[in-house]
């Protein structure tokens, strides 16, 4: 299949949470192959740094590594200091960063409830708050926020993961607004069942599960990380530049 070229986003800086692997990797190659600067992202250094030799070799530029854990807002912040430093002014912020950790509703404490809020959440508001005096001296750009149609489709065993995805919905909508008149837009990006390794390693270790899953796709086809990293192409390109406050469903059209 002949990949979309998106010229406006060739030496454009872009930042992404959560970047070492899954669908953040995906992002990574996704920009870089545009001819991005990117830098992402992780607490996983050893994934990061793979992923920086990966990208070094296919496309000739090595990308910007900083390992971070994203539930300390100083360390985010400083991570994402650092990226302003070694490329300049953000012009695009995939805010990736999930953990879809299942739960049993009358198990989950107030500590769990926390970090739950904090991985999926937190993060998401604190790194766009840092990026957007960025986007606002370079006249624009685009932020894109991962949600899940985890919320939509109410999964039981996702309460609190549910509710952060949710919120981020709202929050895309208000900072779009808020933002709008700076030209910068704000999307959010909803995934239906994307086995990444991970995934398929903690969640979906049965092919008879994932294939009554897809059964209920209008796209009978997997839904891949490349597929959601297509749409945040589209989304960061100036091809988008009249959308905004919206929420994608990348999901195959799954019932």
């Amino acid at each position: 299949m002949t990949k979309t070229t998106y010229s406006s986003l060739a030496g454009r800086v872009v930042l992404i949470t959560g970047g070492a692997s899954g669908i953040g990797a995906a992002f990574a190659r996704a920009f870089a192959g545009q001819g991005a600067r990117i830098a992402f992202f992780d607490i996983d250094r050893d994934a990061g740094e793979a992923l920086v030799r990966e990208i070094a070799a296919s496309s000739g530029t090595a990308p910007l590594f900083v390992p971070c854990d994203l539930l300390d807002i100083d360390s985010l912040r400083s991570a994402m200091a650092e990226a302003h430093r070694s490329l300049g002014d953000a012009a695009v912020l995939v805010n990736n960063a999930a953990n879809d950790q299942r739960q049993v509703l009358a198990e989950v404490t107030p500590a769990e409830f926390d970090w739950m809020i904090g991985v999926n959440l937190k993060h998401v508001f604190f790194a766009a708050q840092a990026v957007v005096p960025q986007m606002q001296a370079r006249g624009g750009g685009s932020i894109i926020n991962m949600s899940s149609i985890a919320w939509m489709r109410g999964a039981p065993a996702l309460p609190v993961y549910a509710a952060a995805k949710a919120a981020i919905v709202g929050i895309t909508n208000s900072l779009a607004r808020s933002v709008g008149p700076d030209r910068i837009r704000v999307n959010a990006i909803a995934p239906g069942m994307v086995i990444t390794e991970r995934q398929r390693r903690l969640w979906y270790p049965d092919d008879r599960v994932i294939a009554e899953i897809r059964s209920r796709q209008a796209v009978p086809d997997a839904v891949t990380p490349e597929d959601v990293a297509n749409m945040a192409l589209f989304l960061a390109s100036d091809e988008s530049q009249r959308i905004t406050s919206q929420c994608f469903r990348v999901d195959g059209g799954l019932a």
